[in-house]
């Protein structure tokens, strides 16, 4: 049996009453997925807030490989939320580099 991401699962769930759309869900369970990326104090007890972090932002940077999404992606992407649209040439040829991978206390580049 195939073992789907995460992001797939999820847009297959949310595409429940229309399984053949689910790659139109795709931006939607991103959004849902980025809401995550910090864990509450319930979570951040109960493990490590890093490997979460660096485990949520796996699974957002595999939207860009999972559907042919690009009719429901703004020409240059859009933010980890889905929010604010991306010029593109706001970002470089990595699709990926809005995910900002930094540690508290450290000054992005």
């Amino acid at each position: 049996m195939e073992q789907h991401t995460l992001l797939e699962r999820l847009a297959r769930h949310l595409a429940a009453g229309n399984p053949d759309d689910w790659r139109d869900r795709v931006e939607q369970a991103a959004g849902l997925i980025a809401i995550m990326k910090d864990p509450d104090d319930a979570m951040a007890e109960a493990g490590d807030g890093q490997v979460w972090r660096a485990m949520i932002d796996a699974a957002l940077r595999q939207r860009w490989s999972i559907a042919a999404a690009p009719a429901v992606e703004p020409p240059g992407g859009a933010d980890e939320e889905g929010e604010t649209p991306l010029a593109p040439d706001s970002v470089t040829g990595n699709r990926a580099e809005w995910v900002h991978l930094h540690h508290s206390g450290e000054k992005p580049k």
